[in-house]
């Protein structure tokens, strides 16, 4: 596996605070970091923004169960879309996609995509480790068709689990390279993230970017 040197990992990384105890000033302390690291974006809660800071700002909607109204979800994703963020992670309704109601998956991403069009960047979370293989590839196919623009495996905070190269090599293969792969959930170390990144990711959500680029061991997200 090749290693990437520290400026290339760290393009790869949305720098992550999304614990529901955050204050404003972790939030604060959070892009600083971000700006001294060198990392693609940060990643808040929506009730964090607006923020300001020089690298790009994402947030998530329907965030963490997804078990949110389509038209919930719509609605925060155009007031985060208002509030200046460049990207959203969205959690689709996985009671929906392992009912095989694919259907009403894909119109829930639509909503959204509607609500905060390009060029907002959409992430839908999966939550993978959930999932059969032949939901992943469903998931999958649901986000392509309704606009999406990057497929993520989790949300970090389900009890089954987080990222595995695994899922994101089925998620690589099912959306080739007209979609982007995120890779996030229990990603603590730089031997983690650069296996995703091998497996087929193109970003990578962890709360320990500072660890993970110094070679060291990280907690969290």
């Amino acid at each position: 596996m090749t290693r990437l040197d520290n400026a290339a990992l760290a393009g790869l990384i949305d720098h992550t605070l999304l614990k529901p105890e955050a204050t404003a000033a972790d939030v604060t302390a959070l892009l600083r970091e971000a700006e001294a690291l060198g990392t693609y974006s940060v990643c808040v809660s929506p009730s964090m923004l607006p923020v300001t800071t020089t690298v790009k700002v994402a947030t998530v909607c329907g965030f963490p169960s997804g078990q949110h109204a389509p038209a919930v979800k719509a609605a925060e994703a155009a007031d985060s879309a208002a509030k200046g963020a460049d990207e959203i992670d969205m959690v689709l309704n996985v009671g929906l996609l392992r009912a095989g109601d694919h259907a009403a998956v894909e119109e829930e991403i639509r909503a959204v995509r509607t609500a905060a069009p390009a060029p907002v960047l959409l992430k839908v979370i999966i939550e993978s480790a959930a999932l059969t293989d032949e939901q992943i590839v469903a998931a999958c196919g649901a986000a392509e068709r309704a606009g999406a623009d990057f497929v993520k495996t989790s949300t970090g905070f389900h009890p089954a689990g987080g990222a595995s190269e695994h899922a994101v090599r089925l998620m690589r293969r099912t959306v080739g390279d007209r979609l982007g792969v995120k890779a996030s959930g229990g990603i603590r170390t730089r031997e983690a993230a650069e296996a995703m990144v091998a497996a087929g990711a193109d970003r990578l959500g962890v709360s320990s970017s500072r660890a993970i680029l110094e070679g060291g061991t990280g907690s969290g997200y």
